[in-house]
């Protein structure tokens, strides 16, 4: 298999575009975002008519890279609050090339997907789970907040939003993602690549500027309650509190000694409570 971040396959009508960087759970780096960025700008010219979007290895995507090792680093970095703001803005219009793009974008959710990756799910215009997927949508650190938690509230509701927000590292299986809407279907993971690639090709009967205004339809739809505006202020919120004093901690556990490490720490600050394990 190519070492490249991002593969690129073509199946009659459908693209498949795989998350290939399975070492780092297929972490978003720079390069992953470029290529995708770039892929989905070239099939835009083509009459290809569906997308789908999937990770290599056990997992969909966990989240951004925020490695001491990565090029991206994004948390760890040095920046500015006006560089940092406009890094998570180029992030956010990167995604929202995927809820413009002519061709619906399935995506395909196995094993974990967390935080970013689920910013990256929910604006996809179908998301397809395992059932035993393990969905977070805020990072197992509390790095940040309102980045991507809008998108949660549009698709599950303000206070299920809130729950997944506020309590870091909060995770629901691929089958309740389904039940609370963040997902359009679920399967058992062993009927899961068949169920997606039936509805992908059988979406792909239909022509594509069939398919192009009948997405427009429903964009305009949820755009009109302001989805695209609350995603950028999202941006600004964030940059904020990377500004914060605890952050900045979080940051320096991650420098010192690693995610997982710094996760550990995190986990094992006495919270008053017994029994609590997000790990």
């Amino acid at each position: 298999m190519t070492d490249a971040p991002l593969l690129v396959e073509k199946d009659g009508y459908v693209t498949w575009l795989t998350l290939n960087r399975p070492a780092r759970l297929n972490a978003l780096s720079d390069d992953l975002l470029d290529m995708l960025e770039s892929s989905l700008y070239e099939i835009a010219k083509t009459d290809q008519r569906v997308i789908v979007l999937r990770g290599a290895g056990r997992a969909f995507c966990s989240g951004y890279d925020i490695a001491p090792d990565s090029s991206e680093v994004g948390y760890a970095a040095e920046r500015s609050a006006i560089e940092d703001r406009d890094r998570l803005l180029s992030n956010v219009e990167r995604f929202t090339q995927i809820w413009r793009q002519p061709q619906p974008v399935i995506a395909a959710i196995h094993g974990v997907c967390a935080a970013g990756g689920t910013q990256l799910a929910s604006l996809c215009d179908i998301t397809l789970v395992a059932d035993d997927a393990m969905i977070m949508a805020s990072p197992a650190l509390p790095l940040g907040g309102g980045y991507i938690s809008p998108l949660w509230e549009h698709l599950v509701g303000s206070k299920r939003a809130k729950l997944m927000s506020f309590d870091a590292g909060r995770r629901i299986t691929g089958k309740k993602a389904n039940e609370w809407g963040w997902a359009a279907e679920s399967f058992p993971s062993e009927e899961f690549d068949g169920e997606v690639r039936r509805t992908a090709h059988s979406i792909a009967r239909t022509p594509l500027d069939l398919l192009k205004l009948k997405k427009e339809a429903v964009n305009r739809a949820a755009e009109t309650s302001g989805l695209l505006s609350y995603m950028r202020m999202g941006a600004e919120t964030d940059a904020l509190l990377h500004l914060t004093p605890d952050v900045a901690m979080y940051q320096s556990w991650i420098k010192e000694s690693g995610v997982k490490a710094a996760i550990k720490r995190f986990n094992e600050v006495p919270t008053g409570a017994e029994g609590v394990d997000n790990a």
